[in-house]
């Protein structure tokens, strides 16, 4: 299979809503799936034994941050995940199984846990609390 086959790209419209990443995607060196502008950037980066990064420090730099991007890694389990455009309209389900990821760009979603799951959670901070979620 071709590594495009492990990555679906969600849309609602000309909305980009969800980016899933399979846990079978295999392509050598790095691949990005998000697109510049996320304030998410996901991609995974498949090296050989004995490849290295040079030691590096990332820069400070000001971002504008408006929107939370969520990025949900299950280690195992499987998980169907809900997706909604930003008027709260159903878009799709889609199944999650262990390795696979998906970055959750814009609209809605929700979970529910088909076998027992661990999930790694990763979106941007600092966490608003009870402001942060608008519940449908």
């Amino acid at each position: 299979m071709k590594s495009s086959e492990y990555v679906e790209r969600v849309h609602a419209g000309q909305k980009l809503i969800a980016i899933i990443i399979r846990g079978a995607f295999e392509d050598s060196g790095v691949s990005f799936f998000s697109p510049f502008e996320f304030s998410q950037q996901v991609g995974i980066l498949v090296h050989p034994s004995g490849f290295e990064v040079k030691p590096h420090v990332h820069k400070l730099i000001s971002r504008d941050v408006r929107v939370t991007q969520e990025v949900l890694h299950l280690i195992r389990g499987k998980v169907e995940i809900v997706l909604y455009d930003e008027n709260h309209q159903l878009i799709q389900t889609c199944i999650l199984q262990g390795g696979d990821t998906i970055l959750l760009a814009s609209g809605g979603h929700g979970l529910r846990v088909l076998e027992p799951a661990k999930i790694i959670e990763i979106k941007q901070g600092p966490y608003a609390g009870m402001d942060d979620k608008e519940y449908f």
